[in-house]
């Protein structure tokens, strides 16, 4: 097969492992800039041009796009959607679960378990705001926020109050979530691919930090993760329409608790945690599934 890795940088660690997967399974790959490449948006002839060239008719698109890209990455995703390339992850699904407010209001609306989440425009809300979600300490997060970037800890109620009210007066939209004392710092990422959680690890914050990801200095170890836990994590990329997806999960004292779906999950650390050659399992689902055409919501919103 010929298979197109949307990537803003070939030398990244989980592109270099796509491409030799690929490679090692006997497919071709070619690593594509999104923000390099540009669209023949016709309906006879859809095409992407990248390098100054029309790209050949691929089996396969394997997207890397980064959260700053989503709305010029996706419709690249898009364009090759509709010249019959099949999608690892749709174009609309991504965009389903880049957008935080969206996927957990679709998730509350399947039953799936979160932390109390409030969000609010006016800042004459804060009290009730603060007071919804359990009071402090809580949580304020970013919409846009990526890699724990964006992600406050107010263990006051006045300190929530001007954080809220700071966010607020820069016209930020923001997430206030309740504070899950008993997960300790730590979170588990779940790397499912169709409907199987392949891997898990848990990430545990580095001592004075609240955010367990990776890129502030978090660790990553192998965890045995429960059936509930397995259930919650498949049940949440199912909803996000995510064929590949990494599910962060809270440990809470009422049941596994999701905070974030993400479509374009990291492979460093994960496979370096479990020791799974998650990449090799990447390219087998294509293998198995690839179809020209075969998308399930067809270019719908």
């Amino acid at each position: 097969m010929n298979i197109a890795i949307l990537s803003r940088n070939k030398k990244l660690y989980s592109t270099r492992r796509l491409v030799e997967a690929c490679i090692q399974r006997g497919h071709e790959a070619v690593v594509i800039d999104v923000l390099r490449s540009y669209m023949n948006i016709a309906s006879s002839k859809p095409e992407v041009h990248f390098n100054g060239e029309s790209l050949p008719v691929v089996d396969a698109v394997i997207p890397r796009i980064g959260a700053s890209v989503t709305f010029y990455g996706t419709a690249v995703l898009r364009q090759f959607e509709m010249m019959g390339a099949f999608p690892l992850c749709e174009s609309v699904a991504i965009s389903r679960s880049r957008d935080k407010l969206r996927s957990l209001q679709l998730m509350a609306r399947k039953g799936v378990g979160m932390p109390n989440t409030g969000f609010a425009h006016n800042p004459d809300d804060i009290q009730d705001l603060i007071k919804m979600v359990g009071g402090a300490p809580l949580v304020i997060k970013l919409l846009e926020g990526t890699q724990g970037i964006g992600v406050v800890l107010a263990e006051t109620k006045k300190a929530a109050e001007s954080v809220i009210e700071a966010f607020m007066g820069l016209k930020a939209n923001i997430l206030v979530q309740e504070y899950i004392k008993e997960a300790g710092g730590a979170d588990i990422r779940c790397l499912v691919i169709g409907d199987k959680v392949v891997a898990a690890m848990k990430r545990q914050a580095q001592a004075g930090e609240f955010r367990s990801n990776l890129h502030r200095g978090g660790s990553a170890s192998l965890i045995k993760i429960t059936p509930a836990e397995r259930a919650t994590a498949i049940k949440a990329a199912k909803i996000m329409g995510l064929n590949v997806a990494g599910v962060d999960i809270l440990r809470s004292e009422r049941g596994p608790l999701v905070m974030e779906v993400n479509s374009s999950p990291g492979l460093e650390g994960i496979e370096t945690a479990t020791g799974k050659d998650v990449a090799g399992m990447i390219i087998e689902f294509i293998e198995k599934n690839a179809k020209p055409h075969k998308t399930r919501t067809k270019g719908k919103g």
